[in-house]
């Protein structure tokens, strides 16, 4: 009886050893991955990463250099035309002097049979026809003979002692001056009353 106990438990540990080998064979084993394998896929990564960046770089590069030429471009083409705006006013300008100089020939052309009077209305006419083209132009002639001293616009170039006009008043123009819109062309130059010493004495 003994005997037969003893042989059934020993067929019941070898059962139980079976199923326990059985159930770790059935178990999925797990590989670690080693350090060379996860080195690697680093290095790959960041070689990837850094042909991306090389491609953004590239591409940046190339949106940057078209830019700057075509603002290169922008500012040639206005440069240009600049020069032609500033060529074709010179040239209408030429234009309009030379009708005025073609009448001055005239009229040196025909001098020996003018008269006094004659001659006085050609230069009054070609006068007049040069003020219209420098009208045309912006410029205009400064006021000076009663109008006080203005430093910007006229140049004092003698006192005038004992005048009967207030002091700092211009009393006589020596040369015309011109002004093209608000700004000073060129200053007349003017003789100026100092004031009448013997009247404040």
């Amino acid at each position: 009886m003994t005997l037969m106990i003893e042989k059934e438990s020993e067929y019941r540990m070898e059962e139980s050893q079976d199923k326990q080998a059985e159930q770790a064979e059935e178990q999925p084993q797990i590989v670690e991955e080693t350090p060379a394998v996860s080195e690697n896929s680093r290095v790959e990564e960041l070689e990837k990463q850094l042909a991306q960046a090389k491609q953004a770089a590239a591409e940046f590069k190339d949106k940057f250099l078209r830019e700057r030429a075509d603002m290169d471009n922008f500012r040639k083409r206005q440069e240009r035309n600049a020069q032609e705006r500033v060529q074709r006013e010179k040239k209408e300008l030429i234009l309009k002097v030379l009708g005025v100089m073609d009448n001055v020939e005239r009229a040196l052309a025909y001098q020996e049979t003018m008269d006094r009077q004659a001659l006085q209305q050609t230069l009054r006419m070609l006068m007049w026809q040069m003020n219209e083209v420098m009208k045309g132009e912006g410029l205009t002639p400064i006021a000076t003979v009663g109008e006080r001293l203005n430093p910007y616009e006229h140049e004092a170039i003698e006192l005038v002692e004992n005048s009967d006009q207030p002091e700092d008043t211009i009393v006589e123009e020596v040369l015309k001056g011109y002004k093209m819109g608000n700004e000073t062309l060129r200053a007349a130059r003017v003789k100026v009353s100092a004031g009448n010493s013997a009247a404040q004495m």
